[in-house]
């Protein structure tokens, strides 16, 4: 069910040992896709962000949320971790480096393209080894999946722009 169905606390069972169901799981990929462990923590950290913002959950208590309801099996659980505190650690600057692409202020954005928007822009700024254009694509992945109907043109846009910003000398060889 897309996350913006439901929250992430009712989808977990609640708090506690409560069990999960199976429409509480990630969507699936194909069983041999390349990177699916990486893909899948970004699918859970939009979750995990966009439950963040809207409930306020502390972040330890959210990953054990997670894990207890089954959410952090199938994925690279470090990744998942690390870029899900380097957003909430950093929120104002990382909407800082897209907000300038924005046509309104970041408070007015989809909650979920604005989950988005932070995950990529974090693994823009600190995951320099990740190709900018993969991070764009996975970027719009997501929002292909969680987000509006044409969310992922307008995540794309936003993040072209702001690779630019982040990434000059990368964006600038990729253009040639």
């Amino acid at each position: 069910m897309p996350i913006r169905d439901q929250s992430l606390g009712e989808a977990a069972g609640g708090a506690g040992n409560e069990p999960h169901h199976d429409d509480d799981q990630l969507p699936e990929l194909p069983p041999k896709m390349p990177g699916g462990r990486r893909i899948r923590a970004r699918m859970a950290a939009v979750q995990a962000i966009y439950q963040w913002r809207m409930s306020g959950t502390e972040i330890g208590a959210l990953i054990v949320q997670f894990a207890q309801a089954g959410r952090l099996s199938g994925l690279d659980r470090d990744y998942f971790e690390m870029v899900l505190r380097g957003v909430v650690h950093d929120v104002s600057g990382l909407e800082k480096a897209f907000d300038a692409h924005l046509s309104r202020p970041a408070v007015q954005l989809d909650p979920v393209e604005y989950a988005i928007l932070l995950l990529a822009s974090f693994e823009l700024r600190e995951c320099l080894e990740i190709p900018f254009a993969a991070v764009i694509n996975e970027a719009t992945n997501l929002a292909k999946i969680f987000g509006a109907t044409d969310g992922h043109r307008f995540v794309n846009g936003v993040l072209d722009a702001t690779a630019r910003d982040l990434r000059p000398d990368e964006a600038r060889r990729s253009r040639r």
